[in-house]
């Protein structure tokens, strides 16, 4: 194993935007060549963000081999196109899990477990597998959390012992924190970031990089006091501005001179970066020729992030055909009739509806299925969003007036959406259908021409599926079954005949979309809405 370790701390507050940084890092060091491989460590003692409610932590991003993680390894993948595994999202809940079981099992011969070694020495295990596992030149690990927080302190320990073991030029610190600026006096403020720095250094722990987070620009006196009290040379004192786009920050970063250091901290060449491609997809999001609007109907619209990354393949889709996405974010449950769906939708070119869980705002979604496909506005719905342009259509066009899933509904006399046997009294928790799975497609279809493929990879999270004992009233109507799982038969694609564009999947195309190369799906509905804003 000759892999070089970088890891990432936070200090001051939270919200920083370690994992942009992350995964900008990770950017900067593929695009000189090199193999990288990111990975986030998060102090929390859940499993995994799984069962957690999406006001908690946002969207779960699900990896190809169906981990469940935290939303900054969509980030990581988005800039740098490597896919990422379960064992690349850690928490504390799993490390004490995996101690704790090998406890009750007589795993330590009787000895007392303790936070050092035992906990430490699973975390620079789950470190280092990374390093085995992936044959990468450059290991990036987010440690989350901000220093001085108690539930931080083993990941901490971890690392720092790691730097001991990796020896002189293996093992990069950078710490992110925030220089507030005071209006009243108009200066950024150093002294928090001195804190933090003192604080990690409390712990072992010396930053060679310290990433500025800050309002405006900084000053040469400023960058003298923190290489002074923090004890770093200038060129490791990088400036890290708030950008209009996510996707600029590593052409910031580099502008900067991080990769630069990063290369020369680590012993490693320093070729000129590949960022051409990177740097005129930025432009054509800075520079849209046209306007389309998005309605995204969900149940968690307050929080973002929690339809992160459908948000960010909407955007790879606009910049696709050189157009800026303006998503409406709508409440469903303030869609309470035909009336107000006409109100409420009436100026979008477009509709999503995302995944979600549980029958709350379900009702208003329905009515948004039944007015894009009674308008011809483009209708994507996306594993909850699919179920339901099911739902709608069983209701309204094919007489079943009750149609329901049975999530929602067990008394209905027509479950169309229906558990999977195998999910019969199954508990949460990495019990769902997860992880990337085959789809083959029908020819002639919307989705043959967006993938110009038959068969397909891609992710699932999910419990209910298309009840197959409807299959043949919905195969003698306009909503075709267009994509079908071979290995369990299950209906996977539906579409709309005579329809502009409505389809629905029962996976996860978000997951993998990239800004600088859409997914197919969303590169396809954001052309669609895009020729109904010209009419």
């Amino acid at each position: 194993m000759n892999a070089k370790f970088i890891f990432i701390t936070g200090g001051v507050v939270s919200s920083l935007g370690k994992g942009i940084t992350a995964a900008s890092i990770g950017f900067l060091l593929k695009s000189r060549g090199l193999k990288v491989v990111n990975q986030k460590f998060d102090p929390y003692l859940n499993i995994d963000p799984g069962t957690m409610n999406p006001y908690q932590h946002g969207e779960v991003f699900v990896t190809v081999d169906g981990g469940e993680t935290d939303l900054d390894l969509g980030h990581y993948e988005r800039f740098t196109d490597v896919q990422l595994r379960k064992f690349n999202n850690t928490t504390a809940g799993k490390v004490y899990l995996s101690i704790l079981d090998r406890e009750r099992a007589g795993g330590y011969n009787g000895n007392t477990v303790q936070v050092i070694p035992h906990v430490t020495d699973e975390i620079r295990k789950r470190i280092l597998q990374t390093a085995e596992e992936t044959d990468a030149d450059v290991i990036i690990t987010e440690v989350g959390g901000t220093v001085g927080d108690i539930e931080s302190l083993p990941f901490i320990e971890a690392i720092r012992q790691i730097k001991y073991s990796a020896g002189k030029g293996n093992c990069v610190f950078v710490h992110l924190g925030l220089l507030p600026y005071l209006k009243e006096c108009g200066e950024l403020k150093t002294k928090p970031m001195q804190h933090s720095v003192k604080e990690l250094l409390g712990f072992g722990i010396q930053p060679d990089i310290i990433m500025c987070r800050s309002e405006k620009p900084l000053a040469k006196s400023i960058r003298e006091k923190l290489g002074l009290f923090c004890n770093v040379t200038q060129d490791a004192i990088i400036e890290n501005l708030s950008a209009k786009s996510i996707y600029e920050v590593p052409l910031m970063l580099e502008k900067e001179g991080l990769g630069k250091k990063l290369c020369s901290l680590l012993g490693l060449d320093d070729p000129t970066p590949s960022l051409n491609e990177w740097r005129a997809m930025v432009q054509r999001f800075y520079n849209p020729e046209k306007e389309t609007t998005i309605a995204l109907v969900g149940k968690y619209v307050e929080l973002h992030d929690a339809y992160l990354s459908v948000a960010e393949a909407l955007t790879a889709g606009g910049i696709h055909h050189n157009a800026k996405v303006k998503i409406e974010w709508i409440d469903a449950e303030k869609i309470v009739d035909a009336a107000k769906a006409a109100e409420i939708l009436g100026k979008a070119d477009g509709i999503v509806v995302p995944g979600g869980f549980g029958d709350r705002g379900t009702a208003g979604m329905i009515l948004t299925a039944q007015y894009a496909r009674e308008n011809r506005v483009p209708y994507f719905g996306i594993c909850l969003g699919m179920q339901i342009a099911v739902i709608e259509y069983a209701r309204n066009v094919l007489g079943m007036a009750d149609a329901n899933s049975s999530e929602f509904n067990q008394t209905t006399d027509y479950p169309v959406i229906d558990l999977m046997p195998d999910q019969q009294g199954v508990k949460l928790g990495g019990t769902l259908r997860l992880g990337e799975f085959r789809c083959v497609i029908t020819e002639g279809t919307l989705a043959e021409k967006a993938y110009k493929l038959h068969d397909i990879l891609e992710r699932h999270r999910h419990r209910y599926e298309f009840n197959n004992l409807y299959r043949a009233q919905f195969e003698a109507s306009e909503m075709r079954l267009t994509g079908r799982n071979p290995e369990r038969n299950l209906i996977e694609i539906v579409e709309l005949s005579g329809h502009p564009w409505f389809l629905g999947v029962q996976f996860h195309p978000e997951f993998g979309s990239r800004p600088n190369r859409a997914h197919p799906l969303f590169r396809d509905f954001i052309g669609a809405s895009i020729e109904r804003t010209g009419k």
